[in-house]
């Protein structure tokens, strides 16, 4: 189980993009990477298939190691360490580290 999920904002803390931020699209459990959008982007050349589909040089956004992004807290605005916690009403909660605030 990863403190991340999908949709979360998080920061890349190593690598070429480091100190870049972005969005969770997807989780790859298998192989502990997630794909960011607009982080680890890589240049595919794809060619014209059909009439109407345009060939070239596309932009697309490759997974990165779980380990290297930090989940961005609301309330801080930082990079922060990921808790989990019991709710009174039975749920897992996340919480920050640094402010304790709820994710």
């Amino acid at each position: 189980m990863f403190k991340l999920k999908k949709g979360d904002i998080v920061a890349v803390i190593s690598g070429k993009d480091r100190g870049k931020r972005g969005k969770i699209i997807n989780i790859f459990a298998a192989s502990n990477k997630a794909l960011v959008e607009n982080i680890n982007v890589a240049k595919k050349h794809k060619r014209q298939t059909r009439q109407d589909q345009q060939g070239g040089i596309v932009n697309i956004e490759m997974p990165i190691a779980i380990s290297n992004l930090m989940l961005v807290c609301k309330s801080c605005n930082k990079p922060a360490r990921v808790g989990l916690k019991i709710a009174k009403d039975g749920k897992k909660e996340r919480f920050c580290k640094k402010c304790q605030g709820v994710l």
